[in-house]
């Protein structure tokens, strides 16, 4: 099925019914005490990696299933990919900003394999992946530097070409519409 027939898929079912969609991946991995081994399983690093929940798509392939089949196990239609800071600015802090497009694409096809499964088991409730998009730990409208309030520690192309990295990677990983997550929303009047 081509994203276009996933669109109006989910826009039908919507018309029907209301679509639950998934919870927290922390909080949900923070349930599994992963130490610093725990994150890496194996893998060298030049920086720590714990807390690092979305390099779990490739290390911990088995716990972010698992947490995805808990969700659609209890009836969630909609699972949200793992990768809420999945992109090259927010990866950067564990010095793997070049592993941003790998982990978008594992976690795409990960999440995508278990919803098509929950689907295969019930085929009268097609399940969806969103890939996630959540903020970085820099800003495109306040300085960090005080001192010069026109200062920006990115660029909007910069912002730009992060997000497309990753964009490209959750589509190559086969998530049918993106999902933009944020910490804090501003109501306009």
């Amino acid at each position: 099925m081509t994203r276009m027939e996933k669109a109006d898929q989910l826009r039908s079912i919507a018309q029907e019914r209301i679509l639950v969609k998934d919870g927290p991946y922390g909080s949900m991995i923070q349930n599994y005490r992963l130490d610093e081994a725990g994150f890496r399983n194996g893998r060298d690093f030049t920086h720590d990696q714990k807390g690092n929940n979305d390099l779990l798509n490739l290390t911990r392939p088995d716990v972010v299933s698992a947490i995805c089949n808990d969700y659609l196990g209890a009836g969630a239609d909609i699972i949200a990919t793992n990768t809420f800071n999945a992109n090259a600015i927010s990866q950067a802090d564990y010095g793997i900003a070049g592993m941003a497009r790998e982990i978008n694409l594992a976690a795409a096809k990960l999440t995508r394999a278990c919803a098509d499964e929950a689907t295969k088991r019930n085929p009268a409730k097609p399940r969806f992946v969103a890939g996630a998009l959540g903020p970085t730990n820099k800003t495109l409208s306040v300085s960090p530097n005080v001192n010069d309030p026109g200062y920006r520690a990115v660029s909007f192309d910069e912002m730009k070409g992060i997000y497309r990295e990753q964009v490209n990677g959750l589509l190559d990983g086969g998530v049918d519409f993106i999902l933009i997550e944020t910490d804090a929303i501003h109501l306009v009047e």
